[in-house]
């Protein structure tokens, strides 16, 4: 039976690692034609190989720094070089910097979280909209976390950010009401990815410390459910949705083996 995603063009932001390389690769597995963006093309390029060996009909990249308005701006231009649409829109370029309580806080950490999460979000969504809206059914997918729902100790801007994201995502979901396009968010807990190694600005001990002793999500489980959401019916659309890991019960509460038996 053929995919409702083939030859559909799918536009992934932070293609180049975590949950956008394994969108990719998910998505290509449906045989969906892909736009990738990330700021490290060498390992964009990989990716888009690997989407090609997966199926896709067609997997290009291009750089895109989601945190620069010019770059957003040429990526898009480019986009509309390769196509005259965008069918699904995968929000994903984002990440955490620092665990730093407010008291200790450094700017650079805090602006780059807020241009990333939230200001990136929306310059993406602002120039791909354009392609998106005369052609109902397509689908904003934006990657939240369940830091936007309850906040941590140290987590302040990070948790600001992806509540930010949530807010985004409703609001446009109501400014877009009878344009056919639809707004969602998938929101993870606890996934071991590159995340925690870039929070921790690559000190790799304390980032595996994080999953220690739990069976954490894998990029691979996120990208499962971008692809279920995406492929719902045009009438059908996923607002929101929560994916922890089966050791997560909150943020905060992780239950952990004895020994790091997992």
């Amino acid at each position: 039976m053929t995919s409702p995603l083939s030859n559909k063009w799918v536009l992934i932001t932070g293609a180049s690692s975590g949950f956008g390389a394994a969108a990719a690769r998910a998505f290509a597995r449906a045989g969906a034609r892909l736009l990738l963006g990330a700021r490290r093309e060498e390992r964009l390029e990989a990716v888009s190989e690997e989407a090609r060996l997966a199926g896709s009909p067609a997997a290009l990249f291009h750089a895109l720094d989601v945190a620069r308005t010019d770059s957003v701006e040429a990526f898009a231009s480019w986009v509309r070089t390769k196509t005259d649409r965008v069918d699904v829109l995968i929000n994903n370029a984002g990440g955490a910097h620092g665990l730093d309580p407010v008291a200790n806080g450094k700017d650079e950490d805090w602006e780059a979280m807020l241009q990333s999460n939230v200001l990136g979000v929306l310059r993406v969504t602002r120039a791909i909209l354009p392609l998106m809206t005369g052609h109902p059914g397509s689908y904003i997918l934006n990657i939240g976390s369940v830091a936007g729902h309850t906040a941590y100790e140290g987590g302040a801007a990070y948790c600001a950010a992806k509540a930010g994201e949530l807010q985004i995502t409703r609001a446009l979901r109501l400014e877009l009401c009878g344009t056919g396009v639809r707004v969602g968010t998938v929101d993870p807990g606890l996934a071991e990815t590159e995340f925690s190694l870039v929070r921790f600005k690559g000190d790799s001990a304390r980032a595996k410390k994080v999953y220690e002793g739990a069976v954490p999500l894998r990029a691979d489980d996120v990208a499962e459910a971008l692809v279920w959401a995406a492929s719902r019916p045009p009438h059908v659309c996923i607002d929101e949705m929560i994916v922890k890991c089966t050791d997560q019960a909150e943020v905060y509460k992780i239950h952990r083996r004895t020994g790091n038996k997992v």
